[in-house]
């Protein structure tokens, strides 16, 4: 779910949606923390969860709401987001099927400290805290996969804020291009690296801390050196050797969404 956060680690994930909210035949199922409850308990949350479909750029929930639950993508994708200091909304992470979403408000008793919208059609279930609550009382598993979770979302922010003083603003983005390949892009026949990107322009400036002009002079710069081809929201990379040679000593950055 990670570099800049904005590709979650669910790269071979579906983003078809099902007609259907059953957890019992949900493919996404298996990714999620519950994974590991006794059929009797994936029961209890099949029963008291309220499953909803969001359009695409629909909110699922908004930061500063209240938050007793969590969410758990059944398909789509989602974007989280939070504001910075003068208001203006920066994408931080994006979500995909079998990610839950709310845990660590829940968790600490908080309103939610993020948003989030679906970027495409997005099948969402809500489980209330009740049962959350009653499921982490007797599953000692269910416990430390919400700890590893935590732990691992705590290392992804320490990554992000290592990248931000070791990397130009040239290899965030070549970085972040990289990254997000793994869930939205292809390898033509050519051998070139075709990339689907999931949100605009300006949101990816926002990901990687500038301005839409610094992100426009920097995408001219990577089509007149051939490093990559920017049409709409579609990207090709000719030469992937080029893209990652971008980061210089910091291509093991990489290895993480």
């Amino acid at each position: 779910m990670a570099s800049h956060d904005v590709s979650g680690p669910s790269a071979n994930r579906s983003t078809e949606a099902p007609a259907r909210g059953n957890c019992f035949t949900c493919n996404a199922f298996v990714h999620t923390e519950f994974e590991a409850l006794s059929e009797r308990d994936v029961a209890l949350i099949n029963e008291s969860k309220v499953t909803r479909n969001y359009r695409s750029g629909e909110p699922i929930f908004r930061e500063g709401d209240s938050c007793d639950g969590v969410y758990c993508i059944g398909a789509g994708l989602v974007c989280t987001r939070k504001k910075d200091k003068a208001g203006k909304s920066i994408p931080f992470r994006l979500r995909y099927p079998g990610d839950t979403m709310g845990f660590r408000s829940f968790l600490a008793g908080t309103d939610h400290g993020m948003s989030s919208e679906a970027l495409e059609p997005t099948r969402a279930c809500f489980i209330g805290g009740d049962t959350i609550r009653d499921l982490l009382s007797r599953n000692l598993d269910l416990c430390l996969s919400f700890l590893r979770r935590l732990a691992s979302d705590l290392d992804s922010a320490e990554e992000r804020l290592l990248q931000r003083k070791t990397l130009n603003a040239r290899a965030r983005l070549a970085q972040l291009l990289l990254v997000l390949f793994g869930s939205h892009g292809t390898v033509t026949e050519s051998g070139e690296l075709l990339l689907k990107l999931p949100f605009t322009r300006q949101d990816m400036a926002g990901a990687i801390g500038i301005n839409v002009k610094s992100m426009s002079r920097i995408i001219r710069n990577f089509q007149d050196e051939s490093v990559a081809r920017f049409s709409g929201r579609t990207v090709q990379v000719p030469h992937f050797e080029k893209l990652v040679a971008e980061l210089g000593p910091h291509a093991g950055l990489t290895h993480r969404a």
